[in-house]
């Protein structure tokens, strides 16, 4: 028998259920991770909770708390003013912190005193942090993977986008992790999501998803850029039947050169971004890829990065870890525009029903 809840606190278990999902934690930890469609009402900012936080350890709890109610108040207050006045009496929010304590209890309180039917996350914030971690853990063995694979350069990542707009159930991991997985993986003016804040939009991307249809996903590597695919799902990817995408070395580095216009715009990232490779490729090779760059070289330099570079990692990481890598069903493709990989996208989702 489940225990019974105190009036005013939900669980995580019934989100679904509120008009609204309000943190009140500061702008710093709502920008590393929050609860799917949460807006952000501190009612402590970053600076007002380390002052807090200071006079907590220097001083005492009591001063602690004189101050921060006379903080809390008065940010109740003015989110209430700017953002909810117009909220009708029907409306139910409901209100979470890190803990599930005094910031929220706050906040929650002081909008059941209004008379809206506000409730506080149980647990708050570390409740749905265990939440996500558990159900990353469960949910991925439950879902039919295809694995994407294909030499860099081979249009994966446009392919899934491709396999989406006809229909087809994608997870993309490189557009949530904001990243497309190599050395020159950065985006410009994108930075990645915290970990915590990739597994929250990861599992959201999961629970969207019918187990009983195929799963299209991309043979990514354990990292991607910084960030690190949870474990079950990595196992439950590297064990899925894949398809594999060959195209010719001229149609791949033309490919590039597009996806990557933002880099051949910027020589001087380029150049700092190939410097990484540094250990894995001789000085005299990189110094030669640094004067392809100031010559403007991109086709040649791309061809050399394919050649000398990512193709042999990339065939002896597949071969290392995904299952299906030998036996996956080849789709050829001379080109990599877009009506080439709408045509394989309907083939593939014409074979995998």
């Amino acid at each position: 028998m489940s225990e019974k809840l105190p009036k005013g606190v939900a669980t995580v278990a019934q989100l679904a259920e509120f008009d609204a999902i309000i943190d009140a934690r500061s702008p710093g930890e709502f920008a590393e991770d929050r609860l799917p469609g949460a807006i952000s009402l501190p009612v402590l900012d970053d600076e007002q909770r380390a002052r807090v936080g200071t006079l907590y350890k220097q001083v005492s709890a009591f001063e602690a708390k004189k101050l921060g109610a006379a903080l809390v108040s008065k940010n109740i207050a003015r989110h209430i003013e700017e953002h909810l006045l117009d909220k009708p009496k029907h409306w139910r929010p409901l209100v979470y912190c890190w803990r599930g304590g005094q910031r929220s209890g706050a906040f929650s309180h002081i909008l059941r005193e209004i008379g809206w039917d506000a409730q506080r996350l149980q647990g708050g914030y570390k409740a749905w942090r265990r939440h996500v971690i558990e159900q990353l853990d469960l949910l991925p063995p439950s879902f039919r993977f295809r694995v994407v694979s294909g030499a860099t350069g081979s249009g994966k990542s446009r392919l899934l986008e491709a396999i989406a707009a006809r229909g087809g159930q994608v997870l993309h991991l490189e557009e949530l992790a904001a990243h497309k997985g190599s050395v020159l993986g950065s985006l410009p003016d994108t930075p990645q999501p915290a970990q915590k804040g990739f597994e929250s939009q990861l599992l959201a991307a999961l629970t969207a998803l019918d187990p009983a249809r195929p799963v299209f996903v991309e043979a990514e590597s354990r990292k991607i850029g910084r960030l690190q695919v949870p474990d079950a799902l990595l196992a439950a990817i590297r064990g899925a039947p894949g398809l594999r995408i060959e195209a010719p070395l001229a149609a791949r580095v033309d490919f590039l050169l597009h996806d990557y216009d933002y880099a051949v715009a910027d020589p001087a990232w380029l150049v700092e971004r190939l410097g990484h490779l540094r250990g894995l490729q001789s000085n005299e090779t990189l110094t030669r890829w640094q004067t392809l760059i100031a010559a403007g070289a991109f086709p040649a330099l791309v061809a050399e990065l394919l050649t000398q570079h990512y193709d042999p990692l990339y065939q002896r990481s597949q071969a290392h870890n995904y299952d299906s890598f030998g036996a996956a069903t080849r789709y050829t493709t001379e080109k990599l525009d877009a009506a080439s990989l709408d045509r394989l996208a309907e083939e593939i989702l014409a074979a995998s029903s």
